[in-house]
């Protein structure tokens, strides 16, 4: 986003999505780690997967955060963009945060493909204007995804489902999805202390540990 030439970069090999790493003409998408680890000659990235069982619990406990803190939202400043040099609002990032388990259930379950944008499909029109909305969408979503798991035979998560970046295990899938939520979670919680506003029981070291989230907050 901060390289002026680098969305030429990206189309040149046919992307339009990021992460990306590449060298010369070659390049992996940055979704899966251990690829990208694999691409740069690595032999792994270290990074010991949490289990299913756990997954679970961290990413509930992920998206009931968000529901804390996007109810703090003031509404009238939910269209206001969260970061100076993204075109996202607040009310966007909001929904994003719940778009994000709700992309997951429909590959998942459903069996539709996660494209690029699956994630980052935007709420309609005059849709979730307000914190208190989007909480309870995201009451919706924490439904779904716990009606999901109580009723999944094989709960080890090793079948593969179709990605843009390529055949996953669902468990990678899983693991992405729900340190997706939380780093975006993590971002509700900045913009609110940049309004003055204290947040309620923001995500802690122990919520997020052993999920492979980016170091800085805004990557």
């Amino acid at each position: 986003m901060n390289d002026a030439g680098g969305r030429e970069k990206l189309l040149a090999f046919g992307v339009r999505n990021v992460p990306v790493v590449a060298r010369g003409d070659q390049f992996v998408f940055g979704q899966n780690l251990e690829d990208v680890a694999e691409f740069v000659g690595l032999q792994g990235t270290g990074h010991t997967p949490l289990p299913p069982e756990q997954l679970i619990v961290k990413w509930v406990n992920v998206l009931r955060a968000a529901q804390r803190l996007i109810r703090q939202m003031p509404d009238d400043r939910m269209n206001e963009l969260v970061i100076a040099n993204r075109e996202r609002s607040i009310r966007l990032m909001g929904h994003h945060v719940f778009r994000i388990g709700e992309a997951y259930l429909e590959t998942a379950v459903d069996g539709v493909e996660y494209a690029t944008q699956l994630a980052n499909v935007p709420p309609a029109d005059g849709a979730f204007t307000t914190g208190e909305a989007i909480a309870r969408y995201g009451d919706e979503v924490i439904a779904r995804i716990e009606k999901w798991w109580n009723g999944l035979a094989d709960k080890s998560c090793q079948q593969k489902v179709k990605t843009f970046f390529g055949m996953q295990p669902l468990w990678m899938l899983f693991e992405r999805s729900t340190w997706h939520s939380a780093q975006h979670t993590r971002q509700l919680a900045a913009v609110l202390e940049r309004l003055n506003i204290k947040a309620d029981k923001p995500l802690t070291a122990e919520d997020l540990a052993g999920l492979p989230l980016p170091e800085r907050l805004w990557e």
